[in-house]
């Protein structure tokens, strides 16, 4: 009976890991596939600019003058010019001005990558399809780790790789691959640490923190949760083990101050410009909300409050069912696993979550709504998940059609999100790219023209993140509040994108202007 059960166990194995292989590979295929294809949206220029060294300043200075340029000019400034004076100080100064709370390693990373391997749109964000592949081995390593399990380090990865989410930001140029990265190599090398007591494991985790610091500043959160998880666990005793911890967050936290000195400066410039922060809504849309969060994670197919499909009875059936399963693995991990085990995932998942969550209660706002700031809560769910299917799929001594039931869910639930990656793939635009949805039907509009050029005052990343949608042969006039461009009689079509009340108000004296797609797009005739 013993050798029935362990070659049942044998073949559970073989038939997960199968599985899972050929979910890897289409994991991997679905984070190159089409990578120049995709809106190269604004938070995607400001990375460009980092790049290139330059801050907004000076390109207000160079270009928005008023004088006809074309998309070469443009795009100078999107990435390290070989003729350029600008350097890799620049590109860390610049996100030390710009973006503060984003920190400089992910962009000096990328400059060297561009200088290495191109400037392309496809070349800037293959670093982080690239850097994504290092999420498989640090997500089974932290699943070793932590629950001794190879097999919920094979159905994490599996999860991960065709989670719609990750592989949005793996197509991404921005920080949040990396990210993802560090918190998993960090929670690893934290338990490796606990489990081993030596010098070098704890020196290892102290690398990994500040890796995680000057990845990305919310890092912090996830350092916090490793104490709150260190100290419990070793219940309150000021011994060796609360000691290295320490010392090892300390020195990382020390080799960051630089930076946060850089943000404390910023503070007020940054709380002035995230308008999301005070943003009110209704409890029901936050709930609403922070449950489409969770599904975006095993399920997407850009379907936000504005869809009609929502109120679909499937849909919403759906969206119980998954949320149904993410709270039973919650609850499986809670009363199955040791203590050791579910700590440490409640530890990942709801620090960073209260620290968003209680400022948005006591001062307003939407910080825990920002899906992207909550990838460790995220990740915590996912290995819940993962660790419940692996128990599931494996226990021998479970009846044989309850084993098929949770074969069943497990590869429904990983066909969903191979089947939101296909849908992913084939369009240019997705919900993370935000107002930006709208260029790829612009830009057609101007490309058709034979001669057209592109006046606008308008914020000037849009203008950027517009170009790339746009043919070499448009040119543009750009200005700042309150300058008027003169526009040559030459080109064919004129072009006003996103204007301000005044540009339309000075223009009108001069041209009739037709709106094509308010308030994006507007087209100017000579009356």
């Amino acid at each position: 009976m013993k050798i029935r059960k362990n070659n049942l166990f044998a073949q559970n194995q073989n038939w997960v890991r199968a599985i899972i292989i050929v979910i890897l590979a289409l994991g991997i295929f679905f984070r190159f596939v089409n990578l120049d294809k995709k809106a190269y949206w604004y938070d995607e220029t400001f990375t460009s600019l980092q790049l290139s060294g330059y801050t907004p300043e000076e390109v207000t200075e160079q270009i928005l003058d008023g004088r006809e340029i074309g998309i070469e000019d443009l795009h100078r400034y999107q990435y390290p010019h070989p003729d350029s004076e600008k350097t890799v100080i620049d590109t860390i100064q610049g996100v030390a001005t710009i973006e503060p709370q984003l920190t400089p390693l992910y962009f000096v990373m990328v400059r060297y990558w561009t200088q290495w391997f191109g400037n392309s749109i496809a070349v800037i964000r293959s670093f982080s399809a690239v850097i994504s592949l290092l999420v498989f081995p640090a997500v089974y390593w932290l699943c070793l780790e932590l629950f001794r399990s190879p097999l919920t380090g094979w159905i994490a990865m599996a999860l991960l790789a065709v989670s719609p989410f990750h592989v949005l930001y793996a197509q991404e140029a921005r920080p949040y691959s990396l990210w993802t990265v560090t918190i998993l190599l960090s929670s690893a090398s934290l338990l490796r640490a606990m489990r081993r007591q030596s010098q070098g494991s704890w020196i290892t985790y102290g690398v990994t923190v500040v890796i995680g610091l000057y990845s990305f500043l919310f890092s912090a959160l996830v350092f916090i949760g490793h104490g709150i998880y260190v100290v419990i666990t070793e219940r309150f005793r000021f011994n060796k083990t609360v000691v290295y911890y320490m010392s090892a967050s300390i020195v990382g936290f020390v080799f960051v101050m630089p930076w946060l000195y850089s943000v404390s400066l910023k503070a007020s410039q940054l709380g002035s410009k995230n308008d999301w922060r005070a943003k009110p809504i209704s409890l029901f849309g936050y709930l609403y909300k922070w449950v489409r969060s969770i599904s975006l994670f095993f399920a997407d197919f850009s379907l936000d409050e504005s869809s009609r499909l929502i109120y679909l009875i499937p849909f919403a059936i759906f969206l119980l069912t998954l949320l149904a399963l993410v709270g039973y693995s919650i609850y499986f991990l809670f009363r199955n696993s040791p203590e050791r085990v579910w700590l440490f995932v409640s530890t990942l998942s709801a620090i960073p979550a209260l620290m968003l969550i209680l400022p948005d209660l006591i001062l307003g706002g939407q910080r825990a709504l920002v899906t992207r700031y909550l990838i460790p809560t995220f990740l915590g769910i996912q290995l819940a998940v993962a660790y419940l299917l692996a128990t599931k799929v494996s226990h021998v001594s479970a009846k044989l059609w309850q084993q098929k039931l949770w074969k069943v869910s497990m590869v429904a639930l990983l066909s969903i999100g191979v089947l939101s990656c296909v849908s992913i793939s084939q369009s240019a635009v997705w919900w993370n790219k935000a107002d930006d949805n709208i260029h790829h039907k612009l830009a057609p509009m101007i490309n058709q023209a034979e001669k057209p050029v592109v006046i606008s005052d308008a914020w000037f990343p849009r203008v950027l993140s517009f170009s790339h949608q746009l043919e070499p042969k448009v040119r543009f006039q750009l200005v700042v509040e309150p300058d008027v461009p003169k526009i040559s009689k030459r080109f064919s079509k004129v072009f006003l994108y996103q204007p301000s009340p005044n540009l339309r108000e000075q223009l009108e004296k001069e041209y009739s202007i037709e709106p094509i797609e308010k308030p994006w797009l507007w087209r100017l005739k000579q009356k």
